[in-house]
Parts: C-alpha cells; structure tokens; sequence
C-alpha cells in the first residue's frame, strides 16, 4: 500500500512539474528571445533569439542533472552549481529586464523561472538511499572459507614425513583428485614449518576449504607410504 501510494504522489509529482516546465519554459524562452532581440545589433535573424533562450534555459537543468550524478558519486559540484547559478541568474535577469518597471511587474514576470527552478530543486535533490550490503536480501553472502588458500612456496624434495599409527591397520583410502593432493602437500609443508607440528585433518580442512572428511581422506593419501623401488619390482 506505501509502494502504491509512493508511485502515485511521485506522478503527481512529475505532472505538476511537467506542467510547471512547459508554461515557465514558455514564457521565460519569450523573454529571453524579446530581450536578446532587444539588446542584438538591427538585421539579427530571429533564430540567434530564439538559439541564446534555449541555451539559457536547458544549461540550468543539465547543470542540475549533473549536480545530481556527482553527489551519487561523492564528486565536487562546485562547478556545475557554479554554472546553475550563473545559468539561472541570466534567466531570471532577462524576466527582470522586459518586465514592468516596479517591484510588482519584476516579481510576476519572475514567478514561472522561479517556480519552475524550486521545483526542479527539489526534484533533483532527491537521492536513493543506498542499501546496506550486510542486510540487502540481493546481496550475495560470500563464505571466506570456501576459497581454496595455496601457498606458491616451492615444495622441497626432503618433505617431512608425516607421522603415522604403525599399529592401525591401513584402511581402504578413496581417491582423491591429484590438484588436491598437491595444494594438500603445500598446506602440510607451511603447517610443518609454521607450527613445528604435523598438520592434521581439521586444519587442513580449514587451510583449504574443503569438508572435514574429504580433508580425512586426503590426510590419508599423504601418509601412505610410498612403495618401495623393491616392493614395485
């Protein structure tokens, strides 16, 4: 229900805005145009009136635009609201010229340019507020945990053999894919050397990423013995 009624006021909004642009528009180009006409050398083509209103009151609303842009951004604005500023001071002081002399006949020629600059003020000043990453319910939850750590540190030929219970019968090891075993010998080579002690299962499983038995598992590669070049003879 807030989201419909947030959608209706905001065209409400933009229709009133519209409305407002388009007589203010209408009326500040003819002043413009009358004034630059007014104030530009006899045999002026009427186009250069009709050019300087339109470049007078666009540049205030693309100056504003860009106002906008770089707050999103967190840029300086100090030059395009230099330039709304200087933009709509023109506008306003060709009202001020062709209208009647005395304080009622600048204001009510003033009024469209300033109507429409407030409301274009309020518009364009208007930001999204930006969502919270952590509660966002777009927003991927990425695991630290899952990325598998290698450390590119050589692996020397004398790795220390790690230790095994001679006294437990060796049971059936599954395999496991050679790329793991390898970052598995990296990991034990940095714990051995790290800690001083054997790596075990949970830590490797912590080191890599992976899950606790397949961490098991791949311990158990690693202490297998190799055979010997008489036992493969």
């Amino acid at each position: 229900m807030t989201t419909r009624t947030a959608r209706i006021e905001n065209l409400v909004q933009l229709l009133i805005l519209l409305l407002v642009g388009t007589m203010a528009g209408a009326a500040s180009f003819t002043h413009v145009h009358d004034w630059t006409m007014a104030n530009s050398p006899a045999g002026t083509g009427d186009w250069f009136g009709w050019a300087n209103a339109v470049i007078s009151e666009l540049t205030p609303t693309a100056a504003g635009l860009e106002i906008r842009r770089r707050r999103r951004t967190h840029q300086s604005v100090t030059y395009p609201m230099a330039v709304l500023i200087a933009a709509a001071g023109l506008s306003i002081s060709a009202q001020l010229a062709v209208a009647k002399p005395g304080p009622t006949g600048w204001l009510l020629s003033a009024v469209p340019a300033l109507a429409f600059l407030a409301l274009s003020k309020l518009v364009l000043s208007r930001t999204t507020p930006a969502s919270d990453p952590a509660t966002s319910p777009d927003s991927p939850h990425i695991d630290d945990t899952s990325a598998v750590h290698i450390d590119a540190s050589p692996v020397p030929a004398d790795l220390p053999a790690l230790e095994t219970d001679h006294h437990t019968p060796a049971e059936p090891v599954e395999p496991v894919p050679a790329h793991l075993l390898t970052g598995a010998r990296m990991a034990a080579f940095t714990h051995q050397h790290t800690t001083g002690q054997p790596i075990t299962a949970d830590a490797l499983a912590e080191h890599l990423g992976i899950p606790a038995p397949l961490a098991a598992t791949t311990l158990r590669h690693l202490q297998a013995p190799t055979p010997s070049e008489g036992d493969r003879l």
